[in-house]
């Protein structure tokens, strides 16, 4: 699983239509310590209904086609969970309900 945030939004008007009715979001990775994960970002099928700055889980490869919107689908990562805490040793690093 990678740890994301979701940075925008991908459109496209003409595409297979496996990829019809899904949301393509545009995921920068980040590090454990709410840091950038400085690797380029990745297009991810949203199966959550997460939007701009949600920190996000995204899964890759032959397990982005297991949820049950992205089954069967051409799809290579899929956003499966929207975080709401990230805890590291005993420390939060993260908490949606104080994010800014």
């Amino acid at each position: 699983m990678i740890l994301g945030r979701v940075v925008g939004n991908v459109v496209s008007t003409h595409k297979d239509e496996g990829l019809a009715d899904l949301k393509l979001l545009l995921v920068e990775r980040v590090e454990l310590d709410g840091g950038k994960g400085g690797q380029e970002p990745l297009v991810a099928m949203d199966a959550v209904g997460a939007g701009k700055d949600d920190v996000v889980l995204v899964v890759s490869g032959s397990s982005a086609r297991m949820t049950a919107l992205t089954t069967g689908r051409p799809c290579d990562a899929v956003v499966a969970a929207i975080v709401d805490l990230v805890e590291v040793q005993g420390k939060i690093t993260y908490n949606k309900s104080q994010d800014v």
